[in-house]
């Protein structure tokens, strides 16, 4: 039986490319008999809106699909923390205070976030009291995990390789978890089995692996779906205004038919379905 999840951030309105997602995530849990689970990640400070999780609500609907809701991350901090907690009697985290302006000056290597950090505070003093974000040290978790695989539904099995990684973000200056610890935990959590999320988030994954490992986590499979453009051949986006699905669903057209049209890859002109490959 396979459990999967959409997990939407409320700081925008969901577009059309989040619409794909909840479907492919909703069909293959349908097809197995199985469970689609719906999670608002709320923790983004200032950038989170309450009332976009009913706006949520509603656009799914409208798009015919069935969830079962779980817990926001707003009320699982605690295990957060607590995971923060283990891996650093691990060894495997160091504080940092670089500002994307220092990294992206120091970086001689660019990967699929952009420039890959250079480990500027990895052997450096952090005064205590100093606002600093945690980075887990790749090179010391692999130490202890020893090499790691993880499937991906479409792409097979994958090694990590930590050279494209840099060591990843744990928790923000500003934030209790960065994205890469709590959708982890969140996902163990809530028993997930199969984690659909577009392939722009492919590279993430072995972050992922990587901490399920060091904190004994139960390890899912992977289905990074190709994304849809606009018809400049980039990803929709929030930031970049792409069509939000309300606005459609305000005016009274039909949700059920728009999302038909999105499983058979039927779009409006001047958007296509990305034909991206791993």
């Amino acid at each position: 039986m396979i459990v999967t999840r959409f997990a939407p951030s409320p700081n925008g309105p969901l577009h059309w490319g989040h619409a794909y997602s909840a479907i492919v995530a909703h069909d293959r849990a349908r097809e197995s008999g199985g469970r689609f689970l719906l999670r608002i990640e709320d923790i983004d400070g200032p950038r989170s809106k309450p009332e976009l999780a009913d706006e949520f609500r509603r656009d799914l609907a409208w798009l015919g699909l069935e969830w079962d809701e779980v817990p926001a991350q707003g009320t699982r901090l605690a295990s957060y923390e607590a995971a923060l907690e283990t891996l650093d009697s691990l060894g495997v985290l160091y504080p940092c205070t670089c500002t994307r302006a220092e990294i992206a000056a120091a970086a001689t290597r660019t990967g699929a976030e952009g420039p890959i950090y250079p480990g500027t505070c990895k052997h450096r003093e952090v005064p205590p009291g100093t606002p600093a974000a945690l980075r887990l040290d790749l090179d010391k978790a692999l130490a202890i995990t020893g090499p790691l695989t993880w499937q991906d539904a479409i792409a097979g099995t994958q090694a990590i390789d930590p050279a494209p990684l840099g060591d990843p973000v744990l928790r923000r200056k500003d934030l209790p978890a960065s994205y890469h610890l709590a959708v982890t935990l969140d996902d163990a959590a809530d028993g997930v089995t199969l984690v659909t999320r577009g392939l722009d988030l492919f590279h993430a994954s072995p972050i992922h692996r990587l901490l399920q490992a060091l904190l004994g986590l139960a390890v899912p499979q992977w289905h990074h779906h190709p994304l849809l453009l606009d018809e400049e051949r980039r990803k929709l986006a929030k930031r970049r205004g792409s069509p939000a699905i309300a606005d459609y669903r305000e005016r009274g057209e039909d949700g059920r038919a728009w999302a038909e049209k999105l499983r058979t890859a039927q779009w409006p002109c001047g958007i296509s379905i990305g034909k991206a490959h791993i």
